[in-house]
């Protein structure tokens, strides 16, 4: 990576939304490719995402990075597309029926994107219907829920249920999250991964979609 580009990916952990808009502009001004520009701030937020594991940020931290790699990227986008560069995967997540809770969903989109993954967000409050919908309209490598109540994380078997019934179960992954959810629940509801935080779904979503 050169200067200019790990000035960028430092100003993005530092969360400095007006710095990564100007050092992004000048890489497309000195001919760096979209997808240099992009590694460069992906690695940024892999390095946040890992300092958000080990405690060292906190979510106050991970929300103005995102932030700052969301200024980034509103730069490159056009050329993201005209270079044909593709995104690592696609999401679809939500938190379940009945569950308002979003910093938690809203931190692992955050990640997720900051992996190079597309996300559609359904929001919160999904019932079953609007994830087969989303499923059938997206065509996403994954489907990512998350619960925070233990009265609703049994939505997420419900989910999975509708997925299976509708004949779609074995074009996604599944993925599940929450203070409630553990791995022996992901378990016994047929779920293929259960992530205990923002930043190891999100790379718990590369390893899904891209195995080593």
């Amino acid at each position: 990576m050169n200067e200019l580009l790990e000035k960028l990916s430092v100003s993005l952990q530092k969360g400095k939304a007006a710095e990564v808009t100007a050092y992004a502009q000048q890489a497309v001004a000195e001919g760096e490719t979209a997808k240099d520009i992009l590694d460069a701030m992906l690695t940024g937020m892999s390095i946040i995402g890992v300092k958000f594991k080990n405690n060292e940020v906190f979510v106050p931290e991970v929300l103005i990075a995102a932030r700052a790699m969301n200024s980034g990227m509103d730069v490159i986008k056009p050329l993201l597309i005209n270079q044909g560069v593709e995104s690592a995967g696609k999401v679809v997540l939500g938190t379940v029926k009945g569950d308002l809770h979003d910093i938690g969903k809203n931190l692992v989109r955050m990640m997720m994107v900051g992996n190079g993954l597309e996300v559609v967000d359904l929001g919160v409050n999904v019932p079953p219907e609007k994830f087969i919908a989303a499923i059938e309209e997206n065509h996403p490598d994954i489907v990512a829920m998350s619960a925070l109540l233990t009265t609703t994380m049994g939505n997420m078997k419900e989910v999975i249920q509708a997925i299976t019934d509708r004949g779609l179960r074995d074009q996604v992954k599944i993925m599940v999250g929450g203070a409630p959810v553990n791995a022996d629940f992901a378990l016994s509801i047929g779920a293929d991964k259960y992530s205990p935080d923002a930043a190891t779904a999100a790379t718990d979503a590369r390893d899904l979609i891209q195995p080593s």
